[in-house]
């Protein structure tokens, strides 16, 4: 667990609690270059945050999105590559021990990049047809299923970095990641 405030909605439309984990997202980054905030913290933060995120959309959100024709097979696929390549800079976030050296400014630098890019894509081409193609209903019911996933995640304490380094393998061995 971490001190840092991730927010524990219960419901909601699932496009608006996914939008407000992205500014969450946002939010951590900033902290993690600012040399005078701890680094340390928004890095464990941005960790359970991300982990806990992405399982319960793979999980729960892109699936229901499919079974309603809101997105095709490839959006949920490369939703699913965005999340694995964010765990993978994640990775070499946390497993550096220091947060104040070049390194780690730099393997930042390349979290953020990569965030920045599935943030966008993911709001342009999974949300928004989620707002135009889903009900208020299913959005809602589905908003729910997904904090409470989420949480439930999150107060397991899903970000370790040996947590997420397994993540990053499972996505290896299965094709998602290319190997190093």
């Amino acid at each position: 667990m971490t001190a840092i405030d991730l927010g524990r909605p219960v419901q909601g439309d699932v496009v608006e609690l996914i939008l407000e984990d992205h500014r969450r997202f946002e939010d951590l980054m900033r902290t993690m270059r600012d040399a005078t905030a701890d680094r340390d913290a928004a890095r464990r933060a941005f960790s359970e945050l991300h982990v806990a995120h992405a399982l319960a959309e793979e999980e729960l959100v892109y699936p229901k999105l499919r079974r309603k024709d809101a997105i095709g097979e490839h959006e949920e696929e490369h939703g699913h590559e965005e999340h694995a390549e964010g765990n993978e800079a994640l990775l070499a976030v946390l497993e550096l021990s220091g947060t104040d050296t070049q390194a780690f400014d730099d393997a930042v630098e390349e979290l953020a990049k990569v965030i920045n890019h599935h943030l966008t894509e993911e709001e342009l081409s999974i949300l928004n047809p989620a707002r135009e193609e889903v009900g208020e209903q299913v959005r809602a019911d589905l908003g729910t299923a997904f904090a409470e996933r989420r949480n439930a995640l999150l107060d397991e304490g899903c970000g370790s970095t040996a947590q997420v380094r397994a993540i990053v393998e499972k996505a290896r061995s299965e094709g998602v990641l290319e190997e190093d």
